[in-house]
């Protein structure tokens, strides 16, 4: 059951889907909106553009990345494991 956040006085806002989608709130506006991505039009999932800085970060890693040698991205895997087994509950 999508999570239903609420507004004001007994207001009910728009349910969210996992990744911010909005969804209907009631049973018909859910069949329309199922309806139409069975028909094409809409699609079932829409494109949520990255923040700058996500993106900013993957190009930095892949940088990162490509620049280590396998023995150096060996050592750092072997440390962060370490860590996490590492760490009490």
């Amino acid at each position: 059951m999508p999570q239903v956040r609420r507004r004001e006085a007994g207001a009910i806002a728009m349910p969210k889907g996992p990744q911010g989608q909005k969804r209907p709130a009631d049973v018909i506006g859910a069949a329309v909106k199922v309806m139409r991505i069975a028909t094409g039009e809409e699609s079932e999932t829409e494109a949520v553009p990255k923040s700058a800085a996500a993106e900013m970060g993957a190009k930095g890693g892949a940088a990162r990345a490509k620049k280590l040698t396998k023995e150096q991205r060996a050592e750092i895997a072997r440390k962060g494991a370490a860590k996490r087994w590492a760490k009490s509950p």
